[in-house]
């Protein structure tokens, strides 16, 4: 598949691209090690790009403000979108980024497919992109998705342009999933009362001190607990128990920020004592909470 996507930059932007192109998408990854200013990417397919090292300030033009664009973080661009770009830092650290430019019949066969023979258990919902929700905070499951397709994309396999075919539907998929989190993330207040996910993740937070079941869940989104796990799972893309653990972990790093005590932190985000906090919040955090309060300290 050609001409995907489409730069109107200065030359020195164009001399870092490298393209991988497949049948059903186009991989490119840009490199930068000059800084520059309002750069011009536009993609014609739905594209999905990642930012690999360094630090961007991207606008997507008619959509948002200018944001920081950091490793590890996604933008999901629409057809025909243009993302003006500034590189601040590249001088003294160069900037590398992916960008996924996908078929959009590709794309729409994958959609038809999952609705058709795979619907969602909440009747209320379908597969579907939230054009609104394009800027994506990091997640372990789309980086996975992410490299596979990198990984099929480089290597030397007769067969890659199947095998892409079948990581480009899980990277999509991964992407509504994410999408779907950050809107009940950012809404769960507002639909609460209309929506049975909203209602759950507003459940979470106000409780998040207190020991919370899936039963319990299961039975304020008016579901047998099985049909409520794997809906959950199937709608954000993680188990109700990894979504607790996230949120306690999320409320803990805003406590340890303020310096409250770890006993106390523990407590107040519904750890069973602190030895399993410090255990569970290094597992996610990579670092004990004492420490994560040291970084604050000397950051």
């Amino acid at each position: 598949m050609q001409n995907l996507a489409t730069t109107t930059t200065q030359d020195a932007f164009l001399e870092n691209k490298k393209t991988y192109s497949l049948n059903r998408c186009e991989l490119n990854i840009y490199e930068t090690n000059a800084s520059m200013t309002n750069v011009s990417l536009k993609f014609q397919n739905f594209s999905f790009t990642s930012m690999i090292r360094g630090r961007k300030e991207v606008r997507l033009t008619n959509k948002s403000n200018k944001f920081e664009y950091l490793p590890g973080e996604s933008i999901v661009v629409l057809p025909g979108e243009e993302m003006t770009i500034d590189f601040p830092e590249a001088d003294h650290q160069s900037t590398q980024c992916l960008a996924i430019a996908i078929s959009d019949d590709f794309i729409k066969n994958t959609l038809d497919y999952l609705n058709g023979n795979m619907p969602k258990l909440d009747e209320n919902s379908s597969w579907r992109f939230l054009n609104e929700h394009f800027y994506l905070f990091s997640s372990e499951s789309l980086s996975y998705a992410t490299s596979n397709l990198m990984h099929i994309v480089m290597e030397n396999n007769s067969a890659k342009d199947f095998i892409s075919d079948l990581a480009l539907k899980e990277l999509l998929i991964r992407i509504m999933q994410t999408q779907a989190r950050s809107f009940f993330e950012n809404n769960y207040f507002i639909f609460k009362n209309s929506n049975r996910f909203a209602a759950v993740i507003d459940f979470i937070k106000n409780n998040i001190h207190e020991k919370i079941s899936v039963d319990t869940l299961a039975r304020i989104a008016y579901m047998s607990k099985s049909n409520f796990f794997r809906a959950f799972k199937q709608e954000l893309g993680m188990a109700p128990n990894a979504y607790i653990l996230q949120e306690r972990i999320h409320r803990a790093k805003l406590l340890l920020r303020k310096f409250a005590p770890i006993s106390d932190t523990a407590f107040q985000t519904g750890f069973s004592d602190t030895n399993y906090f410090i255990k569970a919040f290094k597992e996610v955090e990579g670092i004990t909470p004492k420490h994560f309060q040291k970084e604050i300290c000397n950051s």
